[in-house]
């Protein structure tokens, strides 16, 4: 089983369990976690639910992108937003669980593995824990509800890490927002094992500690600087010609240009409208696009099937972007928006 849900003691506990595949969330897995929360919502047995992941290398780096690909590279591009519509429920439906959701998330906590764990009450890392929202790399944009997270970063620190795929270690993750506490690893089974016998997450707290530093606080007021430009092309300009400058425009220019611009222009709606379906139906509106217009088969391509990491994208720069493909890309799919159910 790639997935396994039970109750534990106190608690309702999820546990992703395909540590090859860096447990990459598919569409089973997101089908069961959503009747595992309904069947916890009214059970007075359990306390709050606990969501970890087998293996040390990711709590979840993604979403299931071989299967999206292996779809729409023979057409059917309703598999992928059938999957991204459900996936979005649940994202929507753990940001407004009514018990506290718990999620330890050691290694790479990414897109999907980000929509399943940081959108809950109690966000705990641990020393191995990187954070990051990297899908402009593969034709995507931050999804799962993640504009939602970036836009109330600190700041303009969403539109950097959105833009360029960051990993944040667990101090990084706790400054821009993505999560609450940071635990030492060697620490999370008395923490599971307490919370299994008392369902009680102030232990949380107890065993808390100050994390190893991390860069985004001392880089944030140059983010700031740059990344609260108007537009991309001005953004790009501001960077300054140094070190930092110069990492962060490579990553900016490694992402598809149709992802970077309309990531910009949704971590901005994401932070006027103010609520995560708001988000996630802005998002929506793109990925159900990503493989039929947008460069999303492209962008898999080369990263996860043929690994030759030279996408070639259909615009040939950001700036070749043009205002109205943006409108096109965050218009109203043809499908109508993703409807949410009443919380």
């Amino acid at each position: 089983m790639s997935i396994r849900t039970r109750k534990t003691g106190r608690i309702g506990q999820i546990t992703l369990q395909r540590p090859e595949a860096l447990n990459a969330v598919s569409h089973d897995m997101v089908r069961a976690m959503d009747a595992a929360l309904e069947a916890w919502r009214d059970d007075d047995d359990v306390a709050c639910v606990l969501i970890d992941a087998d293996g040390s290398k990711a709590f979840s780096a993604g979403g299931d992108l071989q299967y999206m690909h292996e779809t729409a590279s023979k057409g059917d591009f309703e598999a992928s937003r059938t999957f991204w519509r459900d996936e979005y429920r649940l994202n929507a439906k753990i940001s407004a669980y009514p018990k506290p959701y718990v999620a330890l998330c050691q290694g790479f906590t990414m897109g999907g593995g980000v929509g399943v764990a940081l959108h809950g009450s109690h966000r705990v890392l641990g020393e191995s824990s990187r954070v990051a929202m990297p899908e402009c790399a593969i034709g995507l944009v931050p999804d799962v509800g993640g504009t939602h997270l970036l836009a109330n970063s600190p700041g303009h620190l969403g539109e950097y890490l959105g833009l360029t795929g960051y990993r944040m270690n667990a101090s990084d993750a706790l400054h821009a927002g993505f999560a609450d506490f940071f635990v030492p690893e060697a620490l999370w089974r008395e923490l599971v094992e307490a919370l299994i016998e008392t369902g009680d997450t102030s232990v949380i707290q107890s065993m808390a500690e100050d994390p190893e530093d991390g860069t985004l606080m001392g880089v944030q007021a140059r983010v700031d600087a740059c990344f609260g430009k108007d537009s991309l092309a001005e953004i790009i300009a501001s960077l300054p010609d140094d070190d930092w400058g110069q990492a962060t425009l490579k990553a900016i220019r490694a992402g598809s240009p149709i992802s970077a611009n309309c990531t910009l222009e949704l971590v901005r709606r994401a932070r006027r409208d103010g609520t995560i379906e708001g988000a996630l139906r802005q998002e929506y509106r793109f990925t159900s696009r990503s493989a039929s217009e947008g460069d999303f088969i492209e962008g898999i391509r080369a990263a996860i099937i043929d690994k030759d990491r030279n996408p070639r994208w259909q615009h040939g720069s950001v700036a070749a972007v043009s205002a109205s493909e943006v409108e096109v890309m965050l218009s109203e799919p043809p499908g109508g928006d993703i409807i949410f159910e009443p919380a």
